[in-house]
């Protein structure tokens, strides 16, 4: 089973100011995939402690999936896309697009979203808007393609394409 961490990136969150229905529902989603939740924390937008998280997680726990819900719009306290870019060794730019695509059918306010999607060793990070509503979408969006790219990220070296059938059959 594939084991994955839920950060939330909020200082009223942090404080107990504030309930974090997103990160319950991203667990549920994960967990719905078959994905074990090893670890959840709330913590303040503060880049140095996310990135000591996200490589603590990745690094000594050997999370296979680490998703951050929180701090990816323009305020200046949205730090989590420039954590997340501090830490990994490269993006997933496709889950990042998709994400943005899917929520952009709902609002206009998806385009000034910095959502980021990346691989550190073998762990994928990738950033969740802070609202559940935005939070479930874009998980949503890209939960297809988890199973896959966690399998690909453990080592599987089978072809990602099925065979191709012979015409003459």
């Amino acid at each position: 089973m594939k084991k994955a961490g839920v950060l939330t990136l909020s200082d009223k969150g942090s404080k107990g100011q504030r309930e974090d229905k997103s990160g319950e529902l991203v667990q549920s989603i994960l967990k719905d995939l078959g994905i074990a939740i090893e670890r959840y924390e709330i913590i303040p937008d503060e880049a140095v402690l996310i990135r000591d998280i996200l490589i603590k997680w990745s690094d000594e726990l050997c999370l296979d999936l680490i998703i951050t819900t929180g701090g990816t719009g323009l305020s200046p306290r949205d730090v989590t896309p420039e954590a997340t870019l501090a830490v990994i060794d490269k993006r997933v730019p496709g889950m990042e697009e998709v994400m943005r695509m899917k929520s952009l059918e709902k609002t206009p306010h998806a385009m000034i979203s910095r959502a980021v999607a990346g691989v550190r060793k073998r762990t994928l990070i990738i950033n969740v808007p802070g609202s559940p509503k935005g939070a479930v979408e874009c998980l949503e969006s890209i939960a297809p393609a988890l199973p896959h790219a966690l399998l690909k990220l453990g080592g599987d070296m089978s072809d990602c394409a099925a065979p191709m059938k012979d015409s003459s059959d």
